[in-house]
């Protein structure tokens, strides 16, 4: 298991558009992919627990991959979570 503490770095925070991108790329992986913000834990592939994540620019989420390709998961994945692109 890798885990990775990301910073939201888009300034609407972790809303439709990158939650979708972000749940489209963990899916294309055959890990596990979990998000965990302060003590709610939820899974990455699922764009309902995103969403109910309610991660705001500059809040700390902490990925958490395992399995195959857990490293390039924990690359990619941790790139769009702290991309500024809206």
């Amino acid at each position: 298991m890798l885990t990775k503490t990301c910073v939201i770095q888009n300034p609407a925070g972790l809303h439709a558009r990158p939650a979708t991108m972000f749940v489209q790329k963990a899916t294309s992986f055959s890990c596990d992919v979990n998000l965990i913000k302060g003590t709610k834990k939820i899974n990455g592939k699922s764009i309902m627990g995103v969403m109910t994540l309610a991660a705001k620019k500059g809040d700390e989420i902490v990925l958490e991959v395992s399995g195959d390709n857990e490293a390039q998961a924990l690359e990619e994945l941790g790139a769009i979570l702290e991309s500024a692109k809206e």
